[in-house]
């Protein structure tokens, strides 16, 4: 009998916390995920020299929830933390000038984080 009491005392509390977070309200939350144009494919970048990377801002909701944005270079298709290209810039400015890192000559792409991260298409950076 005992744990009969416990299960539906145990019962009625989860229900208590269902009831009170269904009560809360959701607050609405813009994601903008700007896709970036360039680089592009095609693209040929040469370490050692300044690039831009350019994103595209024109469907940018009134109210974005970060700011802030991050580019990383992606290589082997996996975002390499160690090649932070630019930060601490407005994800609206749309584009930021970056120094193309110094790595072997192949094929890469970057992403770009803000509110979410969107990644580039390949391209080519050229050693010197």
């Amino acid at each position: 009998m005992m744990f009969t009491k416990s299960l539906m005392s145990s019962f009625f509390a989860l229900m208590s916390l269902l009831a009170l977070a269904m009560s809360i309200p959701v607050q609405k939350r813009d994601v903008f995920v700007p896709p970036v144009v360039y680089p592009h494919q095609g693209t040929v970048w040469y370490a050692g020299q300044q690039q831009a990377v350019v994103w595209d801002t024109s469907n940018a909701p009134a109210n974005i929830t970060n700011s802030e944005g991050i580019i990383y270079l992606v290589v082997d298709n996996l975002i390499d933390f160690d090649y932070e290209l630019a930060s601490n810039f407005n994800i609206l400015d749309g584009k930021v000038q970056v120094v193309v890192p110094t790595v072997s000559t192949g094929t890469y792409a970057i992403v770009l984080f803000g509110d979410s991260g969107n990644f580039s298409q390949n391209f080519t950076i050229v050693a010197s």
